[in-house]
């Protein structure tokens, strides 16, 4: 008689947990940095959050090495972990190279996206009008009217390192939409960027957007 081979079992929902729980974990962490509940430059308690979380360390020290490449997060040898704290540098750099990759989508969506494309960014141009005296749907809208634009435009290169440095620019304590008056100057500029994109004018459309993080750089300044 052959001897019965037992093969290891395969339980999926056990498998997939320490993954789906370190990500959950990951984005919790996000969340409360971006709601300033964890200050930038504010030394990260793993001790403190495992038990606020009801978790191990484990997942947590994952979740903040995810946090590390986003560069939300820095590591500090011997010293644990951080809020990463933007230097005035830092932000220059920032707005520099979100205003070069986001001017080239703007020509690229004025020249070849479809209609039907360009009125879902007027759907969400048009919700900004609205939004304009509520601070957090005005922030949230305006991040998915840039974030359209850059799914239009079709380079997902793009789309992924501006998604990252969206994050990064979070962190920044004087975000140029904090500053009294900054969201209707900043509505202005929409409109008139939405207007060439309408008008399929590529150069005035990149111009307009590179102008536009040129004064939000300018309002982000301490």
């Amino acid at each position: 008689m052959m001897p019965t081979v037992r093969l290891p079992t395969h339980d999926p929902e056990h498998a997939l947990a320490p993954r789906a729980l370190y990500q959950d974990v990951a984005e919790r962490l996000r969340q409360q940095i971006f709601n300033r509940e964890l200050e930038p430059g504010s030394w990260i308690d793993e001790q403190k959050l495992s038990a606020e979380y009801g978790i191990s360390r484990t997942p947590l020290r994952e979740a903040l090495k995810v946090l590390a490449v986003e560069g939300l997060v820095t590591m500090k040898v011997r010293r644990g972990a951080y809020v990463t704290e933007m230097s005035t540098d830092d932000v220059r750099q920032v707005y520099h190279l979100l205003a070069l990759l986001e001017s080239d989508a703007a020509g690229e969506v004025a020249r070849s996206a479809a209609s039907t494309d360009l009125a879902t960014l007027r759907a969400l141009h048009e919700r900004l009008e609205r939004e304009v005296g509520q601070r957090e749907f005005f922030f949230a809208t305006n991040e998915a009217f840039h974030m359209q634009l850059l799914a239009l435009s079709g380079n997902r290169w793009r789309q992924q390192i501006v998604t990252d440095l969206r994050k990064v620019m979070k962190l920044n304590r004087h975000h140029s939409l904090f500053k009294m008056g900054r969201p209707e100057e900043s509505l202005q500029e929409h409109r008139a960027l939405m207007e060439a994109l309408e008008r399929r004018d590529a150069e005035a459309a990149s111009r307009l957007m590179r102008q536009h993080f040129e004064n939000g750089l300018e309002a982000a300044s301490p």
